[in-house]
């Protein structure tokens, strides 16, 4: 958070505690859009950073159909990750070896809790693949 502040004058909300499955977790966001999100896993979390330390591990996006764009993502060649479904959490981690990190695609029915935890007073933001002749995953 400090180095994204100096460097870009980044402002955060305050990182909270969570849990996904056995993994306890700590995550923060931007209060600025694109909105910047920075997680703290433990080991053999999807957020491990002890082999690699930390480092760039996705882009996200909304959707509105998780499994849709999951395929998408797998015809582009693109192979899941990691899937926080079984975990109750609408979205997935897909790999993207070319950057060297991850896609992750959020189903847009946890945009408002997002929005309500995140940014209160912020808009609603747009799926990618809301318009079948625009962008795709």
């Amino acid at each position: 958070m400090d180095d994204l502040t100096t460097a870009a004058g980044i402002e955060w909300n305050t990182p909270r505690p969570d849990t996904l499955g056995a993994w306890p977790y700590r995550i923060v966001f931007s209060r600025t859009v694109p909105h910047i999100e920075l997680i703290e896993g433990p080991p053999d979390s999807p957020w491990d950073t002890n082999t690699d330390g930390a480092h760039f591990h996705h882009l996200g996006w909304w959707t509105h159909s998780l499994p849709d764009s999951a395929d998408q993502l797998v015809e582009a060649g693109l192979p899941p990750d990691f899937d926080g479904c079984p975990y109750g959490r609408s979205f997935a981690y897909h790999r993207m070896d070319s950057i060297g990190a991850r896609i992750e695609i959020v189903d847009t029915a946890a945009q408002a809790a997002f929005l309500q935890t995140w940014n209160p007073t912020g808009e609603p933001m747009p799926a990618l693949d809301g318009d079948p002749k625009g962008p795709r995953p």
